[in-house]
């Protein structure tokens, strides 16, 4: 006879996921954790690949997936995890995104000014913990890293964690960009754990290479493609619009009372605390039936801007490896000020710069470590002819224009 508490779901990528205890199918009917259907876990991706439209949900339930794969690996190992450690460390990487927000690296920006995702997701888990009667303690020590056992912290939140493993699978699936795919089941059959430190077998030196090399592809041709870049600059110049019109008087409502709350309040994070249940209201749809409705505003920039994007009309973006020249600026800026009829101060809407990055490894941090049959460990930008060497592990950083002629 089959439990009652086991649960089957079928994951387009991972196959058959299974909720197997109490606790974690409660998080999962949890209406807070439900709002993750409702959140695109890419954004705007799918402006670019149009397969790209999972969700925050598929992804954590993905996660949630490889941690109980790693931990089966482990215990097959001989590590010591006993069944709380195992639940919680699986409650842990299933709410480790519940702190996103829609649209949320560039709603950061906006919406609650300052505060970090994983934050907001420790909030959340503190409030759960106290509607569920503390059966989420032992889970927020991992979160937090103040347990015991480094190693299951280092799997919910690392440079080789399941949450990474997951989402470059998962999204290299849904938009179809091979680069991408990276072998997470023969990493995770060479996970150990070494002086309390999660770590990987030597025979995993190229699975692991192969995986970072594969992040730093994904960053430059998916999650910052320059249309998805302009496309998220333009949705939080339309957020900084509607503000500004609020803040000089304008009787502009959002359509749902949790987005008009956040607007009101200019993005206040010491808000969120106590109005922790606003911010759990707010998903995609709120978003974009602001952006349908305030096509129709008396305001040439808003209503401009929401038909834009609802449109697909989004900025030009040029990026480069050096700061733009004036020479090529300043001109710019004067064609488009004439173009759209606007003075220098709004022309912030129109043009602006900025800088983005991406690193492939950070030796400096808690790093990929590589444990040898002799016993030695090294991390993976030290191994002898290892492909992740220092340059390589540099960041590159680009700089960017968006306008809109």
């Amino acid at each position: 006879m089959v439990p009652a508490t086991r649960k089957i779901i079928n994951d387009p990528v991972h196959g058959f996921i299974t909720l197997d205890t109490p606790l974690i199918r409660k998080l999962v009917a949890h209406p807070f954790y439900q709002r993750l259907r409702r959140i695109h876990q890419m954004a705007f991706a799918h402006l670019v690949y149009p397969g790209a439209v999972h969700t925050r949900l598929h992804h954590s339930l993905g996660a949630y997936h490889l941690m109980c794969c790693a931990l089966n690996e482990l215990k097959s190992k001989g590590i010591d995890i006993t069944p709380e450690e195992e639940t919680a460390a699986k409650a842990a990487i299933l709410l480790h995104d519940i702190g996103h927000g829609p649209f949320s690296h560039a709603l950061e920006q906006v919406i609650i000014r300052d505060v970090h995702h994983e934050s907001i997701s420790l909030m959340i888990m503190k409030h759960l913990n106290e509607e569920f009667g503390g059966e989420l303690d032992l889970a927020i020590r991992i979160f937090t890293d103040q347990y015991e056992k480094p190693f299951l912290h280092q799997l919910v939140s690392g440079q080789l964690d399941v949450d990474r493993l997951d989402y470059l699978t998962r999204d290299s699936f849904f938009t179809g960009v091979s680069e991408g795919v990276v072998g997470y089941d023969r990493i995770i059959k060479m996970l150990t754990v070494h002086n309390g430190q999660l770590m990987v077998e030597e025979k995993a030196i190229y699975s692991i290479e192969k995986f970072l090399v594969s992040r730093r592809l994904m960053y430059w041709q998916v999650y910052l493609h320059k249309t998805v870049l302009g496309a998220e600059k333009m949705l939080i110049r339309i957020l900084e619009r509607a503000m500004e019109l609020m803040q000089n008087g304008d009787p502009l409502r959002a359509p749902t009372p949790a987005l008009q709350f956040f607007l009101e309040n200019n993005g206040q994070k010491d808000l969120l605390k106590t109005n922790l249940l606003h911010f759990c209201l707010l998903d995609d749809t709120d978003i974009l039936a602001a952006v349908k409705t305030w096509m129709f505003h008396p305001d040439k920039i808003l209503s401009q801007l929401c038909r834009f994007l609802t449109e697909r009309n989004l900025y030009k973006v040029k990026l480069q490896a050096k700061p733009f020249e004036e020479s090529f600026v300043q001109p710019l800026r004067h064609t488009i000020c004439q173009n759209q009829g606007i003075t220098e101060n709004e022309l912030k809407y129109y043009f602006f710069s900025g800088e983005t990055e991406s690193t492939m490894y950070h030796p400096g941090e808690e790093g990929i470590n590589i444990l040898f049959k002799d016993g030695s460990v090294k991390g993976i930008s030290e191994v002898d002819n290892a492909l992740i060497h220092h340059h390589l592990s540099a960041p590159v950083k680009k700089f960017y224009i968006c306008y809109k002629g």
